[in-house]
């Protein structure tokens, strides 16, 4: 899919969050600027929530209360090497809720099993090409 606009990808984000469903893993990859939180903010308002979505880089996670749940991991400032487990991704994974992964390249070898994995490439300033890879082994 490219998208021409970060309206563009927040709608389409919106339509795509139908097919998720409660214990759902998004993995959402891209460079600075890619658009891997307006992808999770059009994914929350698919969703039903309506509140504030922002990058939880400094917060590591934020839970958005809604019916699923979502948990919104950002990975970006974790430091190599981090304890995964200590942080808790897995406690987050394996809840009925959506659990949507920024950065998930910070997870190193940490063995996470995920549902979806969203890619997100510059084309140019305001384009994205936004590739869905759906993991079939679950």
């Amino acid at each position: 899919m490219i998208s021409n606009s970060e309206e563009a990808s927040e709608a389409w984000a919106l339509t795509w969050a139908n097919e998720l469903k409660p214990g759902n893993c998004v993995l959402l990859e891209g460079d600075l600027g890619a658009g891997k939180t307006v992808i999770s903010r059009g994914i929350c308002r698919g969703l039903g929530y309506h509140g504030f979505v922002h990058s939880p880089s400094y917060a590591l996670v934020h839970e958005y209360p809604n019916s699923p749940a979502i948990f919104h991991i950002d990975l970006y400032r974790l430091p190599n090497g981090a304890d995964l487990e200590e942080i808790g991704v897995d406690y987050y994974r394996f809840q009925e809720a959506i659990t949507l992964i920024e950065w998930p390249q910070r997870l190193g070898n940490f063995e996470l099993e995920w549902d979806y994995h969203i890619k997100i490439k510059h084309i140019n300033e305001t384009s994205r090409k936004i590739e869905i890879i759906r993991n079939l082994d679950l």
